[in-house]
């Protein structure tokens, strides 16, 4: 699996200040990763999003699932989602990353974006639920598709291609700085499946 690790520098933080962000390349080879799109492509339960923006429901064209060690509840955009139990190769990919990044995950928001034309709007991370500062794994399949920061108070812009197979790991104070986009393009017609692994803090009863 560390078939390309020898390529990319994954220690070299792609911001330049006020946050971490870390990209490991490809951890495995096309047809490993060519796997793995297939079995989420069929496996996961996916469901277009819903969005509450200013009092109106958005449903969009890009599709959704939410998995977790436990029926977490996670809410973003004013809707709340419920955490299914993983399915194995959730459990596999999971343990792969917590390997290769000595981070720890409880659950995994996934995306499938259909074509190119489908992307996501800037925004951070940052939502109650989750475990402050925590990291990220963002790990990515299918089209390869840009992928943007830009501070939140200096403007600044920092981009990179996200690879078929590749791991991209934002932590520290990155999510509280900066926020991220994936753009939209019509150069691209395949899909592509993100999976982003996080880190949910149980509220006291």
């Amino acid at each position: 699996m560390d078939l390309f690790s020898h390529i990319i520098d994954h220690e070299k933080n792609i911001l330049p200040h006020d946050g971490i962000v870390n990209y490991y390349g490809k951890l495995m080879s096309s047809q490993q990763a060519h796997h793995y799109f297939n079995r989420l492509l069929e496996n996961i339960e996916w469901k277009n999003d819903e969005a509450i923006i200013y009092g109106k429901r958005i449903i969009t064209k890009r599709k959704v699932a939410w998995y977790g060690e436990k029926s977490f509840e996670y809410t973003y955009s004013n809707t709340t989602k419920k955490a299914l139990p993983w399915i194995p190769e959730l459990l596999e990919l999971k343990e792969l990353i917590e390997q290769k990044t000595g981070e720890t995950f409880n659950s995994c928001l996934l995306n499938l974006y259909h074509t190119g034309s489908e992307g996501m709007a800037w925004h951070s991370d940052a939502e109650k639920d989750l475990k402050k500062n925590g990291a990220i794994a963002s790990l990515s399949f299918g089209a390869e598709r840009k992928f943007a920061f830009k501070h939140k108070v200096t403007k600044e812009k920092r981009a990179l291609v996200l690879e078929n197979g590749s791991l991209l790991i934002m932590k520290g104070r990155t999510q509280t700085n900066w926020l991220h986009r994936l753009p939209p393009t019509k150069m691209i017609s395949t899909p592509r499946i993100n999976l982003t692994f996080r880190t949910i803090i149980e509220k006291d009863i």
